[in-house]
């Protein structure tokens, strides 16, 4: 847990944007919570395509995870205009030109995500591809970007399946394989509201197998890049 204070503070002294001074500062106490009590929020993007250097995020559902449950009423998604075309990616993720005429700039969405998740442990499948955009998209909106700090549910469950198994079929560590193994019910993919949704669902199940819901605290299970 002290290399990530230690990161957190480094980037804290440098000269940033307030609103990702202010990021920083309300997570820093977060990070010695137990994981019933700590603020988190279950992320998903769907982008363009899947190079941080390239693509584009045009759409960010995020979903709370309150005390170890998830209000869905507080649950949002946000879509974001693009430069350009959504081109073969709407086979993937349905959204089309059109939906996002009058979407938010990703100026004002970075606005919006940092306003949402402050104080709050982000929560992704596969987190460091979702992680490694919003790092992108802050660079290209404040000219700096920060460290964030996230729960990977991948990462949990490949460990999970290695304690059982040499070897992980391929395919045995998506989203809905991994729900699949907690008997949690199937949604349509690619839908960021609706992965993030699943996410955080899948992780206070992941959780709940470990035991001792109420005594686990956030050092094994968190991250940061």
């Amino acid at each position: 847990m002290w290399w990530i204070k230690v990161l957190l503070w480094r980037s804290k002294t440098k000269s940033l944007p307030l609103p990702l001074k202010n990021y920083l500062a309300a997570i820093t106490p977060v990070l010695s919570q137990r994981f019933i009590d700590a603020p988190l929020m279950a992320i998903d993007l769907e982008m363009t395509g899947l190079d941080p250097l390239q693509d584009q995020v045009i759409s960010i559902g995020i979903v709370p995870i309150v005390n170890g449950v998830i209000p869905l009423d507080k649950a949002q998604h946000l879509m974001i205009a693009i430069s350009g075309s959504v081109g073969q990616s709407a086979t993937v993720h349905g959204i089309v030109d059109n939906q996002l005429h009058k979407a938010l700039s990703i100026e004002q969405a970075m606005q919006w995500f940092l306003a949402q998740t402050q104080g709050h442990i982000l929560v992704a499948h596969h987190a460091p591809l979702d992680i490694q955009f919003i790092q992108q998209q802050l660079l290209r909106c404040f000219g700096h970007s920060i460290p964030l700090v996230f729960i990977d549910t991948l990462a949990i469950e490949k460990k999970r399946c290695l304690r059982q198994q040499d070897v992980l079929r391929q395919g045995s560590l998506r989203l809905g394989a991994s729900r699949e193994r907690y008997h949690l019910p199937v949604y349509s993919a690619h839908n960021a509201l609706v992965d993030a949704l699943s996410c955080g669902e899948l992780l206070l199940a992941q959780v709940a197998a470990m035991g001792e819901i109420k005594q686990l605290s956030l050092k094994n299970l968190i991250d940061i890049y």
